[in-house]
């Protein structure tokens, strides 16, 4: 079954674009976003976090055949055929490691389950939110590109390459755009590793002082406005675009996990955050020994085995092709993270799923 919310009559005139995994973070700022130009329509099995009097919500569970096809007739009811846009955003993830049916059954199944039932429309797009992480890391002093090898190393990056798969097995005659998105933040954090590490730091855990890996390497990232902006730009040029596109989103500037580990120490407690490296075995084996004795933690020792993976970007396609240029930064964004930490300490932590310890209750 599937019921939908909507204040917006059924005859628009503006393109129509549809949204999947459209209440989650990046999903409801892109509905708010996108909006103001087209008659949006959100699929989710959860509901909105905000009312959107210019968009519609239909709740849909992409792991059930019957339900994604109940969902799609709503829109053609609504919106007839034509569809400027479908951004597919629907996926499972957690940090856990541990082995998930979701993976296959919703990112996977659920993006088949949906093209499948968009052969009926007359599709002008297709954006899939792939991830950067499916990517084979970079040696020292390489940069990666969209030539560059793939190999994903555990669920949630697999899941994604064998969703691209089935993008290019059942897409039909639909133009098909591949977002290989580096990891989300904001000024809230809303970044799970960043979070993480934020928070050691900020209790300061041991394990806050020590890092498994070579530490002048680092991760991509990209400020969720700047995403949102490119999949608008996207959308604007999805004529000129080719009829199969792989981008990767990031932005060109990585903080090595030095200098990131360094910077929030400071920010945080108002001084040098030393930094020691060990060997990754006595990483696990610390990881080990902890979750023996019941406490939860988020390092796992899988974890610790990519720890020093590095995935500096080039960014030259998708500044071609969309005329995209992040204008944030992960360096420049952090001192604002801290701020709003320390200025509410409890909500910080709330907004980012962690839980509070005594002090910041």
């Amino acid at each position: 079954m599937s019921k939908s919310i909507s204040s917006v009559g059924p005859a628009a005139v503006r393109p129509a674009v549809l949204v999947t995994g459209s209440s989650g973070l990046i999903g409801s700022r892109l509905v708010g976003a996108l909006s103001t130009r087209y008659d949006v329509i959100g699929l989710d099995v959860k509901p909105p976090r905000e009312t959107n009097d210019q968009a519609a919500w239909i709740e849909t569970d992409m792991t059930d055949n019957a339900g994604v096809r109940a969902a799609l007739d709503q829109v053609r009811r609504r919106r007839g055929s034509q569809l400027a846009s479908v951004v597919h955003l629907a996926a499972y993830y957690d940090f856990k490691g541990e082995p998930s049916p979701l993976y296959e059954e919703l990112t996977v199944e659920g993006t088949r389950r949906l093209l499948e039932g968009l052969q009926q429309f007359e599709v002008e797009q297709f954006i899939f939110s792939s991830t950067l992480l499916v990517m084979e890391p970079a040696e020292e002093g390489e940069v990666l590109t969209e030539e560059s090898p793939v190999a994903p190393e555990w669920d949630y990056p697999q899941s994604k390459i064998r969703a691209e798969a089935v993008i290019q097995q059942h897409r039909g005659s639909i133009p098909a755009l591949i977002l290989r998105m580096a990891g989300v933040y904001d000024e809230d954090c809303h970044s799970v590793p960043i979070a993480q590490q934020i928070a050691r730091i900020h209790q300061k855990q041991l394990e806050s002082y020590f890092f498994p890996g070579d530490t002048d390497h680092g991760q991509a990232f990209v400020h969720l406005d700047d995403l949102i902006d490119c999949v608008a730009l996207a959308i604007e040029r999805r004529y000129q675009l080719p009829d199969y596109e792989t981008l990767l989103i990031a932005e060109p500037d990585v903080m090595s996990y030095e200098e990131l580990q360094d910077a929030i120490g400071e920010l945080l407690h108002g001084q040098e955050w030393t930094t020691i490296r060990i060997p990754k075995a006595l990483a696990k084996a610390g990881a080990w020994v902890k979750g023996q004795f019941g406490e939860e933690m988020f390092i796992k020792p899988w974890m610790i085995d990519l720890a020093d993976q590095h995935y500096p970007v080039e960014i030259e396609r998708a500044r071609k092709l969309l005329g995209w240029e992040p204008r944030h930064r992960l360096r420049t964004t952090i001192p604002e993270m801290i701020e709003r930490l320390k200025a509410d300490p409890a909500g910080w932590y709330e907004r980012n799923g962690l839980k509070q310890p005594e002090y910041a209750s």
